[in-house]
């Protein structure tokens, strides 16, 4: 079983504005509410590419209800930690510029945080848990490595989508996959890249560091897989780009719905670029129908073997 952890889940309300003045009345041309949080979305395209998938998460009052009866109308299968407090909303206006305002998350209790811990220790030996995203700033610092133990403990295995620190300490955990983008990774090794080429040496730290394989996405340029054969590189699909929100995410549970099948991690890179590519070019998340349309314009080319 693949579970996701969605540590400060959201609805995301986005509104879309032709012409936005501050100041003054404006009014919406179009608004859509949907779950939002990096773990939710793993989810949602697991279960839509065939995968077992189960959601854990801290979800509270009428905002998280919206939540659950969504993934619940989907048939995503979840074990909720319910909490006082409500889960937040971030805001997405979409105008000439576009804004977001990201509301700061739940106040936990302690009972509540243990709560959490206790039912992600059901966890057992061949499951795969993706720890991604931020958490609320009620938790204490070190979160993650408190989960990370637990996954340890029960002879699971993990992913982790995060920057900065929580990246850092988890690579020696062995983590199965990271996948930090190209600015995310100069900010961890506190460096600047110019060129493609000068990626590659972060990349292969990444692994040195206890990484198992590490996806740097880099935007118009495609994507680089690091292994312990070498670095492998994507081709760029074409298609108008509508979302930039959950492609990354998608990327991940392409890639993990995958790997736990044939242990490829070649193959499941062309996953993972199918998934993140079909969720830029639509609105919402992707379609199993436009990820398997793309999967054939997925080629894969080794650029550096090891």
């Amino acid at each position: 079983m693949i579970f996701t952890v969605t540590l400060n889940p959201s609805i995301d309300y986005i509104v879309r504005v032709k012409e936005m003045t501050l100041g003054a009345l404006n009014r919406m041309d179009s608004d859509i509410k949907l779950p939002g949080g990096k773990g939710l979305n793993v989810s949602r395209i697991l279960a839509r590419t065939g995968h077992e998938t189960t959601a854990l998460g801290f979800l509270g009052g009428f905002t998280g209800n919206f939540i659950a009866d969504w993934l619940a109308e989907e048939n995503i299968l979840a074990h909720w930690t319910q909490i006082a407090d409500d889960t937040r909303i971030n805001i997405k206006l979409k105008s000439e510029i576009e804004t977001e305002i990201n509301g700061l998350g739940p106040t936990l209790t302690d009972q509540e945080i243990e709560a959490f811990k206790a039912e992600l220790a059901h966890i057992k030996k061949g499951d795969i848990v993706i720890l991604s995203g931020s958490a609320p700033a009620s938790l204490r610092n070190g979160f993650y490595q408190e989960l990370i133990q637990i996954v340890k403990e029960n002879q699971a295995e993990f992913v982790i989508d995060t920057t900065g620190k929580d990246l850092l300490q988890a690579l020696p955990e062995k983590p199965i996959l990271v996948k930090p983008n190209n600015h995310e990774l100069a900010e961890l090794y506190q460096t600047q890249f110019a060129s493609i080429e000068e990626i590659i040496p972060y990349g292969k730290k990444l692994l040195d560091e206890g990484a198992q394989h590490a996806i740097i996405s880099m935007a118009g340029d495609g994507a680089l897989l690091f292994t312990s054969e070498g670095v492998y590189q994507s081709n760029v699909l074409k298609r108008p780009l509508k979302n930039s929100v959950g492609a990354g995410d998608s990327m991940i549970a392409g890639f993990i719905g995958r790997y736990e099948q044939t242990k490829d991690p070649v193959d499941a890179f062309k996953w993972g670029v199918a998934c993140g590519s079909a969720t830029a070019f639509s609105d919402d998340l992707a379609t199993k129908e436009l990820i398997d349309e793309l999967l054939s314009e997925v080629s894969i080319t080794q650029r550096q073997s090891f």
